[in-house]
């Protein structure tokens, strides 16, 4: 049969084809459901299946026959292509699927299967899940990890180039490239060490709770736990089944990593739109009919992401709010498809920013007559006269008549000293020649000492330090992986073990 699609705007009505074998609920519900997500469960249940069958058979809780009988047919699943599964509406589910297509591939009936012994749908999906998610974060993480050493490599690169720093979009004192690299940097090392954190949360099993209450079966979720890769397990089997504490954690550390990341693209549009850096190329587009124009429409469609990543942030917190408190599809298949996408989106997002960053160099960077001209030099104007035992207010008042009677170029020490008589201000020669140089020459800001600030050596020692917090973090990485393998290794052997030749 036919149903009459909704048109947009004057567009005439269109045609949508409807299995006539389906219900109401199977075509707009399952079947949809069952399309998204069949890719992403399907290969992680059969993992966790496999591990399923070789546990219960060391446990003596089925055959070794069973078992080599099941452990063959999941072993011909691992062959299929998932995305090519189709929602028929003989099952329910992905899993109901998996089943099915078990006992076809062990050539026996759904009835004589024992993969679902000591196991049920709820802490089965729990576990896959957290599987998912586990090799998304890891691929999120290594996105931004490479983003945080190209911020990186450019604030080492470009720290002596001297730039007008912005707050409230009003030019406010000098900075350079590098500062403003480096201090991005600091905030992805920050969001790299929580989403390490993240993955160690992610990385305790809930297999072994059942539908919530566990089993009396002599089942070993710690021999689960360590074929899967896990490091721990959930403490408790109501938790593990019911929690979704950390599926609220990958939704709100995406959007906020790309809200921080957003705004540097903010800021980014800025300095290609003023010719401070390099637009490059191949991240722009063309205009249709302005031939000059190459627009860098990535940094918009960065800004937008962010956008999407908060409104999944807020998806997400909605629908675990709205439950009950134990299993749940507002908590759990409700919020999958939000927390995949936003995980694909996040590793496209630091993709593309790294990417473009690497291809950022200096184009024409403010001038230090532009610098001067906007007024940023006049707080470090100030401070030179505070060196000097004049009382910052006053300096600050000084400062503040000076300017708004001219450019700092157009000032003269016979200025500056009537001036600060005006304000009942007594300054010797020495105050008035370093106020008029810090006023004058914003490249003194490279020689600065402080740590953290914009001195050429202190950003060049920052990125040695935040390059050593990365170093920390990429250590964790590979640490999981390296028990992902392992525990691939030992899984493949344990099935080898009992299937046989």
């Amino acid at each position: 049969m036919t149903t009459r699609v909704l048109p947009r705007d004057n567009a005439p009505p269109r045609e949508a084809t409807m299995s006539p074998s389906l219900t109401v609920y199977q075509q707009h519900h399952l079947r949809v459901v069952f399309d998204h997500h069949v890719a992403h469960l399907y290969p992680a249940m059969v993992t966790a299946s496999k591990a399923h069958v070789v546990m219960l058979a060391e446990q003596g809780l089925i055959t070794d026959e069973a078992a080599a009988t099941m452990l063959r047919g999941l072993v011909t699943l691992t062959g299929d292509r998932p995305e090519e599964l189709e929602y028929d509406g003989s099952v329910e589910d992905v899993y109901y699927t998996l089943e099915k297509r078990l006992a076809a591939a062990a050539g026996i009936e759904v009835s004589q299967l024992s993969v679902q012994l000591a196991r049920s749908r709820n802490d089965l999906d729990a576990g896959v899940f957290r599987m998912v998610l586990r090799d998304q974060l890891l691929q999120v993480l290594d996105a931004l990890l490479a983003t945080g050493r190209t911020v990186l490599d450019r604030a080492d690169r470009h720290a002596d180039v001297v730039v007008t720093g912005y707050t409230h979009r009003r030019p406010a004192q000098p900075t350079s490239i590098g500062h403003v690299f480096a201090g991005y940097a600091e905030a992805l090392a920050g969001e790299a060490a929580a989403y390490a954190d993240l993955l160690d949360e992610m990385n305790r099993s809930p297999l072994g709770s059942c539908a919530f209450a566990g089993t009396d079966l002599d089942i070993s979720p710690r021999r689960l736990a360590d074929l899967l890769g896990f490091d721990q397990l959930i403490v408790n089997s109501y938790e593990a089944v019911a929690g979704a504490d950390h599926l609220v954690r990958v939704a709100t550390l995406n959007a906020q990593a790309l809200a921080t990341g957003a705004r540097l693209a903010r800021t980014l549009m800025d300095w290609l739109s003023w010719g401070w850096v390099v637009t490059p190329g191949e991240f722009t587009q063309g205009s249709s009919i302005m031939p000059q124009k190459r627009n860098p429409v990535v940094l918009e469609h960065l800004v937008s992401m962010a956008g999407a990543a908060a409104a999944d942030a807020a998806s997400v917190l909605n629908n675990v709010g709205a439950a009950w408190w134990e299993d749940s599809n507002n908590a759990t298949t409700d919020v999958q498809a939000r927390l995949w996408d936003g995980d694909d989106r996040a590793y496209r997002f630091f993709s593309l920013l790294g990417g473009l960053i690497a291809k950022l160099d200096p184009l024409r960077p403010p001038s230090g007559e532009e610098i001067v001209a906007s007024g940023a030099t006049t707080t470090a104007a100030a401070d030179a006269l505070a060196r000097h035992g004049v009382p910052f207010r006053g300096a600050h008042s000084l400062l503040g008549r000076l300017v708004r009677g001219g450019a700092p170029a157009t000032w003269t020490g016979e200025l500056v000293r009537s001036t600060a008589a005006d304000l009942g201000l007594t300054l010797d020669d020495a105050a008035v020649r370093d106020l008029l140089a810090a006023a004058v020459r914003p490249e003194l800001v490279l020689r600065r000492a402080q740590a953290d600030g914009p001195g050429e050596a202190a950003v060049r020692d920052q990125v040695g330090r935040l390059s050593t917090m990365l170093d920390t973090v990429q250590e964790r990485a590979q640490e999981l992986r390296e028990r992902l393998t392992r525990a691939d290794t030992a899984l493949a052997e344990a099935v080898a073990a009992r299937v046989g030749p």
